[in-house]
Formats: structure tokens, sequence, C-alpha cells
């Protein structure tokens, strides 16, 4: 189950000075509301960033700006990377314990008793006051995988549900089933309860398909979603937003990236504004690349709070990477089986990232002649198989997992202490350069919420040293090396380095 880690470090709690004058001075002209923008000619929303009547907000306040006012007790202490910036004239105190956010007993009651959780951790800690305080800004976060990002909006959407009010009013949208199912049973479980009610908007598979003509209108209070499901619920008139409170993008920097599914969230997010102007919109993700924070300037509203980490401090602390350079492409296979695996299925669970589906096979057969019993994952397979498959991972009942990047992102199993990139991510349109946010996220499968963990890049040829190599330089950090692909007690010692034996 999602983050139900309880050993956190706490944050300090002060009270903020209000922000100087001139950074919540307000405008003559009534601010044009994303919802007023009309729609294309084409069946999509335009997403161009020159749309008259966008509101101009300029790429650079999305970018920690050290001459705006920072309420300095949102920082965690000295060797803190979490920076906040806020708007308006709203006083946010970090919050200590789950107490201080006033939350429903039945809330409470979730956190300690379902998820086991302690008090806060540190993106929690900051993040949650600016969510759940009036007058419910919107916010742009990014913050380590593992962290407690899922928690933060969670929460978030079950405060600000009346329970009473039998309509939807919280949604959450996710890039894949996968991640839309985990976040839902995270919802579930920490709202036990309360009463909440909540339906997940997925593609279905041919034997559970219900034409939408007739599919009932959604009575849940929070509908947790894929883009294209949810878009074509409200379509069809089906999910009513007009008592939408609040609205989260989950790894937002894919829903908004032109290769992700932009042209949906932003017709989602402009049908809603025009029924719900005043829903609290929340992007958690992390990572954001340049461009996607450029394009988040026209879809928050001009006050908005911000909560960034800085590039070079995103590798996550808690796990070891390697490289591994090998001859050949059977040498991989030889590594994974004889030096990886060898040790690796006692220590916890490991996930295979490859770049394709003909990858993903020709390892899983290699690896299953060796006698592993390994399940592979990828797009090709129906719903049901990759339901079934996603659950007997996360039951224990496989150890090895084989996946293209369908579970790069907020894919959350604890016991995954190893990940191995088969295949170093690159750029579909420039397989010459790395895909820094993919790694990133890749990496973020181990160690979760600050557990022990390993990665192992095994890399074969000049391509894939200058990618690795440009990897390194993204994130200013190098990256240790296996001496001998062949010699077992080098990888013993890696291990050991990881905290892993």
């Amino acid at each position: 189950m999602a983050e139900t880690a309880s050993n956190s470090a706490p944050s300090t709690s002060t009270t903020a000075e209000a922000p100087a004058p001139q950074e919540t001075k307000k405008t003559t002209e009534a601010p044009v509301r994303w919802a007023d923008m009309e729609d294309e000619a084409s069946e999509e929303p335009s997403t161009s960033s020159e749309d008259k009547g966008a509101p101009e907000l300029g790429v650079e306040n999305l970018k920690i700006d050290e001459s705006k006012k920072i309420n300095k007790f949102l920082d965690e202490p000295e060797d803190s990377n979490i920076k906040a910036v806020t708007s308006g004239e709203t006083p946010y105190t970090s919050a200590f314990t789950f107490e201080e956010l006033n939350l429903s007993p039945e809330l409470l009651k979730g956190l300690y008793v379902e998820m086991k959780f302690e008090k806060p951790s540190k993106i929690q800690a900051i993040s949650l006051p600016m969510i759940l305080t009036p007058p419910h800004l919107d916010l742009i976060a990014q913050a380590h995988n593992g962290s407690g990002k899922t928690t933060c909006f969670t929460l978030g959407m079950l405060s600000r549900v009346d329970p009473n009010l039998k309509a939807p009013q919280a949604l959450c949208i996710c890039p894949t089933r996968e991640l839309a199912i985990q976040n839902l049973e995270v919802l579930r479980k920490m709202g036990k309860h309360t009463g909440i009610t909540s339906e997940c908007a997925i593609p279905m598979d041919s034997s559970n398909y219900i034409p939408i003509n007739k599919r009932a209108p959604v009575i849940a209070q929070v509908v947790i979603g894929t883009p294209g499901t949810i878009k074509k619920w409200m379509s069809a008139k089906k999910l009513g937003v007009s008592n939408v409170k609040i609205l989260v993008f989950d790894e937002a920097d894919h829903m908004l990236a032109e290769d992700g599914f932009k042209d949906d969230s932003l017709r989602i997010m402009r049908d809603i504004e025009k029924m719900s102007s005043h829903c609290q919109v929340l992007l958690f993700s992390a990572t954001f690349s340049d461009t996607v924070k450029n394009f988040v300037s026209k879809i928050v509203k001009r006050d908005h709070n911000q909560l960034f980490v800085k590039k070079e401090e995103l590798s996550l602390e808690s796990v070891k990477q390697y490289k591994v350079n090998v001859p050949d492409e059977l040498s991989k296979v030889m590594v994974i089986k004889d030096r990886i695996l060898e040790f690796g299925e006692r220590l916890g669970q490991t996930i295979i990232f490859v770049r394709t589906r003909n990858s993903a096979s020709m390892l899983h057969k290699a690896l299953v002649e060796f006698g592993y019993d390994v399940t592979t994952i990828q797009g090709a397979l129906n719903q049901a198989e990759r339901d079934k498959i996603v659950k007997e991972f996360k039951d224990g009942l496989t150890q090895v997992l084989i996946s293209t990047d369908l579970l790069a992102r907020g894919f959350d199993q604890q016991q995954v202490n190893l990940v191995i990139n088969y295949d170093l991510p690159v750029k579909h349109d420039n397989r010459v350069e790395p895909d820094c946010e993919v790694y990133l996220h890749r990496i973020g499968r181990a160690g979760r919420f600050g557990r022990k963990g390993a990665v192992f890049n095994l890399l074969c040829g000049d391509m894939d040293q200058m990618i690795i190599s440009k990897i390194e330089n993204h994130f200013d950090s190098k990256i240790a090396e296996v001496p001998d692909w062949r010699n077992e007690e080098d990888f013993k010692t890696a291990l050991r380095s990881a905290g892993l034996l």
C-alpha cells in the first residue's frame, strides 16, 4: 500500500509573517478566467502559449525567486532542499502533527489506525497547510518519489468533501490506470471511517464494458481516473462537475506535457472552471521540466503557492546508483541472472526496466529459461492481465517484475529494494538524449519513503556511455561504477554500500 511509512523528519512550526504588500497587489482589471477562453474550431483546445485571454504569468514566477517573500518557517531544517513560495496574505504554519491541521476525528483515525502514520513527512508538513487553509489557493508541488505526495493530495481531497452532498466534489487525474487504482486504494484506506464514497474512472476490458449511454450518473464524492475516461464521462454528462472543489493532477509533468495527456487535461480543467470557478487545482509530481513549468503559467491562478526541489538534489539519497559496463546484450542477461538476482531475491523485490515490448519479451523468456519466476507488464496486455500482474507483485507472490515505463511513474511497492535499468530511458523523438525525468521516476521505485535501495544501470557500448554521462551532468551527480561485471565480490560490495547486505 502506498506511503505507509511513519518515521518522517519533523518540520519546524512557527508563526509566519504576512508577505510584503507589493506581492499581493491586485490589478484594477478583472482577470480573465481560464474558462473564458474560447474553444478552437477543432475538437481539442489549443495548446499554444499565445492564446488570447490566458493569464500572463511569467515562467520566472514558476521558479524559486529568492527576491520574493519566502516564508522561511516553511523551510525544513538546514539540510532540507524543499523551498516554498506563497502568494496572497494568508499566513501558513508548518504542521508538526496531523492534529494541527484541524482534521476530522474520522480522518485522524484513518491516518493513525489504517495508514499507521505518526506525523507528517517533510512535504506533508509544508504542503498540507497550503492545501487545507482558506482561500484554498492552487499549488504546484514537486518533491521526491516516496516522500508522501500521495498522502498530501489524498488528504486534501478527503478534507474538502462534504459527506452529506452526494455528488462529485473531488477529482484526481492520473496518467495510467495502475496509478489510478493505487491512488484509489490509498484514499479508501485513509477515508475508511469517513463514509466518503469514491469511484475509479478507468478504461474497462470488454468483459466489464458498459456503454456510456447505459451508465448511471456518477454520485461518488471522489473520482480518481485516467484523463480519457474522465473526459468521456464528462462529455456524456454522466460526470457532473458543478460541485467540484478540488482537482488534482498526479504526475502532473506528464499530464501536461506535449507527448503526454495535455489536450485532455486542458479540456477537463477548462470544463470544470466553467462550472466551478473556485475549484482548487493541485499539480503534483517528482519532476517538472522547464517546458511544463512555462506551460503551467497558463492554467494556475495568479495567486498560487509553489513548492520545488532543486534539480541537482532530486536524486534520492537513500538509493545507491551504479554503472555496470558489459560487452554485449547477452552479458546484460548474465549479470542479472548470476550477479544481481542471485542476491536480490533474498533482499526484497526487483523491478527491471526495459525500453520496448520486444526487450521485455526477450528478457522474460531468457530469465524463465534460466529458472527464474518472473512476470512482465507492458502496454500490449489487456487491463485484466495488467491488474492481475500488479496485484500479484504487490501481494509478494512474485519477486521480479519486468516493465516498460508503464510503471516508472507513481507505482508504489515498499518491498522493492532493487531497480535494474536494462535499457536507459531516452526521449522518444531523440534517441541520443536521455529522458532524465523518467530516469528519476524509475529509480524512485526503490528506496520508497527513505528505505534502502540500489539501482544498477547496465551499459553496453558508446551510446549508453554517452547517455549515462548526460544523466550525471543533468543531476550534477557522479554514479559509482561496479569495477568488473564478472566479479561476484564487486556486486556484494555494491550491495553492502547500499545497506542491503
